[in-house]
């Protein structure tokens, strides 16, 4: 109690990155020019447009002035900055005129430094009121870390008593609730509290992770006590109960937390840093749960089992005898019907358009009103900011016209073009070239007319390099754009190390503790088909889904849903030493079918409430996608393992170390 009250004080000492782009790999290409731009410019790139509706060119410059003199606001370019605003405009180039001002309307591109993004934003809401827009990377930021804290609190108030129905619901004592909840709350405060040694979490983490370690350690505390509840009608002292329970229970928590714990192993060797982080906090949130399980739920319960006692109320649930006999008619249906559908699900789900950053925002809100009204004004004005070597004009103006006629780029600003390839950049002040001349670099600047990710973006990104490769052996480009670009690659590397190092961790535990070749074999193929079955939804339904979420939940739903193919077939191994298979089956289903729903049913509430109470795209996805695959996973174990294990019985006899099977005799 006193490291959990330690804890609840430490937590709010941990912060909360909000910046996607922080958990790239630090060698990754669009990190480097990054790190490059900010040793040889003073000016990033801008990551914010702010649109003022019905104002003049003089109303202009002065809100332009109102703008950068905002705390965190590092640079505010208009119109001025590429033209001279002495000629009139109607003799000035009209597509430079309208990327920044028509119909009386005008788009500012503003800087905003890292760390500012709330406080810089409101303040811009504040000087343009509710009638003008702003959108762009700073924003999606802000509208993340402001959004975090109150909607956790919102999820958490949601969840807590559906939690609390469904376990009164499975037992028979008011109180045993209170205790699940304290032994995990418990661990879940402990975990939090711990992050300051880390120093730091994702917002992902601080949003998914208390929750997600709530929904799938639970089962840990139901496996003990009830056990000790059926150990308490048999003996009468409740320590010596209690003794027999965790003797009892304890092959099935490790079990289930080692299937959970090294399949959120695989996500700590992700080169993306939020699923590496993820991945620890998960990791560390089981490993707590597992202790406080055996160590502080069995002191606390033998402190206040009195009160078990005394709040003990009749079954709310009927009994399931029979409906064993019932599922078991539709083992043939249900088998026939997956593998029908097993292959266009891996299928799909290979096949899915993916969103690599947060994705858009909602157009219920402001943010994602403000970036509708913006591109129906002005188009898609995508920045990307490309350095080569500075000291030949000649070649980079060559370069800079190909740039110009590159479809979907609407602009491009350079000295060259700028200012005149004929004028050295040392006979101007300083002012003039800093933006455009480091000591060794220059510095273009584009303007595309794309999206921040997709297969548009994308290959122009891919065309600017092999343009810009055919004049200079070294570039580096940065942006919106090119990070995402950067992560997809790495994402989809990631996917494919963290999906063989899950199965495999998941394979080599299931393998000990069955001590049988065929048994995990047949609860991987069972569970992975519910999680190819979920990711083909997005395809059949013709929606991009989150790349992270689909990446994590491909670990996160093997991971934790194993464990109700653990509990079902451990007790039919259990049932099989005295009885024949199909009679065995039935008994299973009679007995484990209702624990195992509430398991399912309390990680199915935990995604789809952060499916619905989340703005974020990430952490929304990753709770859709987590509430239907623990759906599936309990389907698939209810009517797709009992057929597996009676049609494969032989197999599993043969290649199960001392199986002993109950023989019928001849």
């Amino acid at each position: 109690m006193i490291l959990t009250i330690l804890s609840t004080v430490a937590q709010f000492g941990v912060s909360v990155n909000y910046n996607m782009v922080d958990y790239l790999p630090k060698n990754s290409p669009s990190m480097q020019a990054m790190e490059l731009m900010e040793e040889e410019f003073d000016e990033p790139v801008e990551n914010t447009r702010v649109m003022i509706q019905d104002i003049s060119v003089t109303e202009a410059l002065s809100y332009k002035e109102e703008l950068d003199s905002i705390e965190g606001v590092t640079n505010v370019m208009w119109l001025d900055d590429v033209i001279d605003l002495k000629v009139p405009l109607e003799m000035a180039d009209s597509n430079t005129v309208v990327t920044y001002y028509q119909d009386r309307s005008a788009l500012f591109s503003v800087t905003i430094e890292e760390g500012y993004e709330v406080e810089a934003t409101d303040a811009i809401y504040d000087l343009i009121g509710e009638e003008n827009a702003v959108a762009g990377e700073a924003v999606n930021t802000a509208v993340s870390q402001k959004m975090a804290g109150s909607e956790s609190m919102y999820a958490a108030a949601l969840l807590v008593p559906i939690i609390i129905l469904i376990l009164v619901l499975s037992t028979t004592s008011w109180m045993e609730p209170v205790f699940f909840l304290t032994a995990i709350g418990v661990s879940v405060l402990i975990n939090l509290g711990t992050n300051i040694f880390i120093g730091e979490v994702s917002f992902v983490t601080q949003s998914v992770a208390p929750i997600l370690q709530l929904a799938v350690s639970l089962d840990y505390a139901i496996f003990l006590l009830h056990s000790f509840s059926d150990y308490r009608k048999e003996v009468s002292d409740p320590k010596e109960a209690m003794l027999l329970a965790m003797k009892r229970s304890f092959p099935a928590i490790i079990a289930s937390a080692s299937t959970t714990f090294f399949g959120f192993t695989a996500l700590t060797f992700m080169d993306f840093g939020i699923g590496a982080d993820l991945g620890l906090n998960l990791l560390k949130g089981i490993l707590l749960s597992f202790l406080s399980v055996m160590i502080f739920l069995p002191a606390l319960t033998l402190m206040f089992y009195h009160w078990i006692d005394r709040t003990q109320h009749r079954p709310f649930v009927p009994d399931f005898k029979g409906i064993g006999k019932r599922v078991m008619k539709f083992r043939i249906p249900s088998l026939i019907f997956v593998i029908l559908i097993i292959v266009p699900a891996f299928l799909a789900q290979s096949e899915t358009s993916f969103i690599y950053g947060t994705g858009e925002h909602p157009e219920s809100t402001r943010a994602g009103q403000d970036a509708r009204a913006i591109q129906e004004e002005f188009g898609k004005n995508m920045p990307m900011v490309l350095l080569v070597p500075e000291g030949d004009r000649a070649k980079e103006e060559e370069l800079v016209r190909e740039l110009e006629s590159l479809p979907l780029v609407s602009s491009v600003i350079s000295y060259v073009n700028m200012v005149s390839p004929a004028i050295p950049p040392a006979y101007l002040e300083e002012s003039i070239t800093e933006s455009f001349y480091s000591e060794n670099y220059a510095r273009i600047t584009l303007y595309t007319e794309t999206d921040a990710e997709g297969e548009e973006a994308f290959s122009l990104i891919e065309k600017i390099k092999e343009t810009t490769d055919n004049y200079y052996e070294e570039a580096h480009m940065l942006g919106e754009s090119v990070t995402l670009y950067d992560m997809k690659n790495i994402v989809q590397d990631d996917n494919r190390l963290v999906n063989i190092l899950t199965v495999v961790t998941v394979a080599l535990v299931l393998l000990l503790t069955f001590r049988s070749i065929s048994i995990p074999v047949v609860l991987l193929v069972t569970i992975q088909a519910s999680v190819w079955i979920n990711l083909s939804f997005p395809y059949f339904m013709d929606t991009s889904l989150v790349y992270v979420g689909y990446l994590l939940i491909s670990t996160i739903q093997l991971a934790a849903t194993v464990d109700y193919a653990i509990l079902f077939t451990e007790n039919y191994n259990h049932l099989r030493k005295e009885m024949p298979a199909l009679k065995a089956i039935k008994k299973t289903i009679d007995d484990k079918i209702f624990a195992i729903f509430v398991s399912a049913a309390i990680l199915s509430s935990v995604g789809f409430i952060l499916w619905i109470t989340s703005s974020n795209p990430i952490v929304s996805s990753i709770g859709l996608l987590l509430g239907r695959g623990a759906l599936l996973a309990f389907l698939m174990v209810v009517f797709v393992l009992p057929a597996l294990l009676v049609i494969f019985d032989r197999v599993i006899k043969r290649t199960t170390w001392k199986a002993n099977f109950f023989k019928e005799e001849k």
